[in-house]
């Protein structure tokens, strides 16, 4: 048996040629492997999800990934996108349950870009849609004809929020320099959540589930891209992994506990 948590990664479902198929991207893995010292599980992301319980049964953790789609608007009372949006309904529709059940039930949480917007929906928030087109805010966009280095290079500065593990992680600095790479973002935050960290324009960039029993956090940028080489998100993802771990040794004695 292995010794690391198990930490679960919710898939795409994507569309190569007629066949539907199911997708991470290898830097969140990465992540999870290298600076939270778990094993990644992809989570498929079915057209007929799976039990929540019987997954989150397995897991010591559980990553919400960034990803091309965004969660569709009807989750959160929105208007309808724009032509030509990219959804996942299969993703929503697993992940939105996922949620709330895994912080109930105190698998650690950590939700990244996607991830983030889908943490504060399934909790009761809502998103804008287009926030370049927001009077006052940034284009939070990155420019997909430069190359990946410069995508995902640093864009602009948050503000950490309050004294909580941030800060620590920020070695005591109150603003970090992260990238940006998206065209949704919270709009009102979910009931429970607590800011820890705004963009220039004020939009929401990081937050916390105040009431979870464990780890429960999630953030607008990309901390897993090139994860080993910037402290805060070396801090950060590994922080998730002793939470995770806890989870672990959690499960082992209660297993062992059973006649």
């Amino acid at each position: 048996m292995s010794s690391r948590p198990v930490i679960g990664i919710p898939a795409d479902r994507r569309m190569l040629g007629p066949h539907p198929f199911h997708a991470v991207g290898e830097k969140y893995a990465h992540a999870v492997s290298r600076a939270a010292g778990g094993l990644p599980l992809l989570i498929p992301s079915l057209p007929e999800p799976l039990a929540v319980d019987e997954v989150l049964s397995q897991l010591d953790g559980l990553l919400l990934p960034g990803s091309p789609s965004n969660v569709e608007p009807h989750h959160y009372q929105g208007d309808p996108s724009v032509p030509g949006t990219l959804h996942d309904p299969a993703r929503d529709a697993s992940t939105l349950a996922l949620i709330p059940r895994a912080i109930e039930l105190g698998v650690p949480v950590l939700g990244i870009c996607r991830g983030c917007q889908e943490m504060n929906v399934a909790l009761g928030g809502t998103l804008w849609q287009r926030v370049h087109e927001v009077p006052g805010m940034l284009d939070h966009r990155d420019d997909e004809s430069q190359p990946l280095d410069v995508q995902y290079g640093p864009a602009h500065d948050v503000e950490l929020v309050g004294d909580g593990p941030m800060l620590t992680w920020a070695a005591g600095e109150r603003r970090i320099r992260v990238n940006s790479l998206h065209w949704q973002g919270v709009r009102e935050l979910a009931p429970g959540l607590v800011v820890e960290a705004v963009a220039p324009d004020g939009l929401i960039e990081a937050f916390r589930v105040d009431a979870a029993p464990a780890f429960a956090r999630a953030v607008q940028w990309h901390p897993e891209w090139r994860v080993m080489a910037n402290e805060f998100s070396i801090a950060m993802f590994a922080a998730f992994g002793a939470a995770s771990r806890e989870r672990a040794a959690r499960r082992t004695a209660s297993s062992r506990s059973i006649p």
